[in-house]
């Protein structure tokens, strides 16, 4: 009998594993299916006539495009450097756990409304210009151009590199600052010796992270750009089509676009990770660097600054929203169909995000002790799956569908179900961040129990997996249905006359200089945001007490 139970348990788990891996593959075929038709509709473009002949004014596009990004990643990391030093080093002050969770809201935030709030703090008629004017200072500071994007993109990452700065720091061994201590050893001293060498390790790693993020920026572009003289390829891409209907130049922009991302990630790639340092105890670290009063005062004032700068462009929206005519915007049927339209994409685009994870991390599981070629490759390509938004930025897949959709009428009868998946795609890297571990875990506990019981297919989905995984699906839900209703991109394409979402509505608002009604969609649009958020994390504090 016991022979016979194993028997059974070992036919079980290679039945689930095999159903496993082709869920994954069915979903890395339909994943690059979608992505090759658009690539091969680009191709499709410049069949018969050669490649596109680069203009010297894309070459120009090309030039900005890179050196916006490389200044952008060097300020947000000369300014996160400071501020993860510094909270490295005050760890007991009241604000660091309210700082801490203030520097994540940017990386959440869709970008339509940080870009709101930046206008409203450095804006033609923003606070700092008013504070200017009541000084006697005539001449405005402008934030549109070159310097209005560098200021956003440092606003949106630098907190993440700070924050990334920090996790290496915290890794530290507690011992390291006890020998500090112990020799007397003055704060340039530690810095050379102890602090940079575990930050200079995670620099390139961030450094191209942002510089990819910088350099793929649409929405900031589109809004802050200030004319020819400071636009990014993506944004060409998207003039190109929507003003000039020049398709021949939007391929030319779109390759150009694929080989800066390829380029970028090879060199990623061949960049050597940080080696990993972990605590050797779980004492408290405490910092002697850090208690005296100068050092308080220093790091008192880079942390000021950074709350400051994140804040203030977060309560500008929240005072220009609250100030707005409010009662007659809820009141508006034009917002409720561009609300009603924004969730009837986030919805579907997150349930295909969320799927897509789950499929891949239950895929990786069962494909991690096949030795076979084929096995090994579906593996390679699940992993490299949620890289592919980098390497195929959204916009060039866009690009692609909208040249091939045009050839069967109307573009904006399509636009609906080409948005969801567009959006889809680029939730993928954040759900499966959110999936992959939660997964993992879930294997371990329950996998032996489940076979064990010959508990499979529907019957193990309803009585294991969902109990264990309903959490992380949530929240994974939650944050892909978040990032897709702030988008403007894709939708900014394929044309909104049909297709009028939040975004897409408060950006024609700006447009038609309606700041006031601007204001009050983006507060709306941010509680939308937040409460969808919060929708996926309740339950967390009885969990952790638990």
């Amino acid at each position: 009998m016991t022979l016979e139970r194993r028997s059974d348990s070992v036919r079980s788990e290679s039945a689930h594993g095999r159903a496993a891996a082709l869920g994954g593959l069915i979903g890395l075929v339909l994943l690059l299916f979608f992505i090759g038709v658009a690539l091969a509709s680009l191709l499709m473009e410049t069949a018969g006539n050669g490649l596109p002949v680069l203009a010297p004014a894309t070459l120009s596009i090309l030039r900005f495009t890179l050196w916006q990004a490389l200044l952008s990643t060097l300020l947000s990391v000369v300014f996160a450097l400071p501020v993860a030093l510094s909270l490295a080093r005050q760890r007991r002050f009241p604000g660091r756990l309210l700082l801490i969770r203030l520097m994540a809201v940017p990386m959440g935030l869709p970008v339509l409304i940080g870009a709101l709030g930046l206008l409203g703090i450095w804006g033609r008629n923003g606070v700092i210009n008013q504070g200017l004017a009541l000084l006697g200072v005539q001449a405005p500071v402008s934030i549109y151009g070159l310097a209005g994007i560098l200021l956003a993109h440092v606003f949106f990452n630098m907190p993440l590199a700070a924050r990334l700065m920090l996790a290496g720091l915290e890794r530290l061994p507690p011992e390291y600052w006890q020998m500090a201590a112990s020799l007397g050893m003055r704060r340039r001293a530690i810095f050379r010796l102890i602090e940079w060498p575990a930050v200079s390790g995670l620099l390139p790693g961030i450094a191209g992270l942002i510089f990819m993020l910088c350099a793929t920026s649409f929405t900031l572009v589109l809004i802050l750009g200030g004319g020819p003289g400071a636009t990014t390829l993506e944004v060409a891409i998207y003039q190109a089509l929507r003003f000039d209907f020049d398709p021949p130049q939007a391929v030319a922009l779109a390759a150009l676009q694929l080989a800066v991302t390829a380029l970028m990630l090879l060199l990623l790639t061949l960049w050597p990770a940080p080696p990993e340092v972990g605590l050797t105890d779980q004492r408290p670290t405490r910092r002697f660097d850090g208690e005296s009063w100068s050092a308080r005062l220093k790091d008192g004032l880079w942390l000021g600054l950074a709350f400051l700068f994140l804040a203030a462009p977060l309560a500008q929206v929240l005072l220009s929203g609250l100030r707005s005519n409010l009662v007659s915007l809820l009141s508006d049927p034009a917002v409720h169909q561009a609300l009603a339209v924004s969730l009837g994409i986030a919805l579907p685009s997150g349930l295909v995000a969320v799927l897509l994870s789950f499929a891949f991390s239950r895929a990786r599981i069962a494909l991690a002790r096949a030795s076979g070629l084929p096995a090994r490759l579906l593996k390679a390509g699940i992993g490299a799956a949620s890289s592919l938004v980098l390497l195929v930025p959204a916009i060039v897949i866009a690009t692609g569908w909208f040249l091939l959709l045009r050839r069967f009428g109307n573009v904006a009868i399509f636009a609906a179900p080409v948005v969801i998946l567009i959006n889809a795609m680029m939730a993928l890297p954040f759900a499966m961040r959110v999936l992959q571990p939660a997964v993992d875990v879930h294997h371990r506990r329950h996998d032996r129990l489940a076979e064990s019981l010959g508990l499979s297919g529907f019957s193990r989905l309803r009585w294991v997996d969902w109990p264990g995984l309903k959490r992380p699906l949530l929240t994974a839900l939650s944050f892909a249905m978040a990032l897709s209703l702030g988008d403007l991109g894709a939708v900014a394409l394929f044309g909104a006359d049909r297709l009028t979402t939040l975004p897409w509505l408060i950006f024609s608002r700006l447009g038609h200089y309606r700041s006031a009604d601007a204001d009050g969609l983006a507060l709306l649009l941010g509680l939308v945001c937040l409460l969808l958020t919060l929708i996926g994390q309740p339950g967390r504090a009885g969990e952790n007490r638990r």
